[in-house]
């Protein structure tokens, strides 16, 4: 038996916020959508165009509230192709929430609170 990944979940509270931040930030778009027939929810796949996992954006109807991200611990973490035009853009974004020189990486921050570790 073999496993493989597939995708990561992150519950959103605005698709279309959320959607316009991943393509700017990371470069990631929508591959595919899924929405439920009462409209209680809609599954938006992203993603990089290179590898097969995708990341996907769930946003719940009935949900409107910020999500509680609790301590924040969980993240995912992207790596960078040009890591110095990747901090340029982040810092224009003003979503570089944590840096860390040392070990050359910094997070940034999604419109939910979610954080994305940016590494060389």
């Amino acid at each position: 038996m073999a496993f493989t990944f597939a995708h990561n979940n992150l519950n959103v509270k605005n698709l279309a916020e959320s959607l316009a931040f991943y393509e700017k930030a990371l470069g990631l778009y929508e591959a595919r959508r899924k929405e439920a027939a009462d409209g209680s929810f809609t599954l938006a796949f992203l993603t990089d165009g290179r590898t097969p996992h995708l990341l996907e954006l769930t946003c719940l109807r009935d949900h409107p509230q910020p999500y509680d991200l609790g301590e924040n611990e969980i993240h995912l973490a992207l790596r960078a192709d040009d890591y110095q035009a990747a901090r340029t853009l982040h810092r224009e974004m003003g979503c570089i929430c944590y840096e860390n020189e040392a070990m050359g990486i910094y997070f940034i921050e999604d419109p939910d609170g979610y954080w994305i570790e940016i590494i060389p």
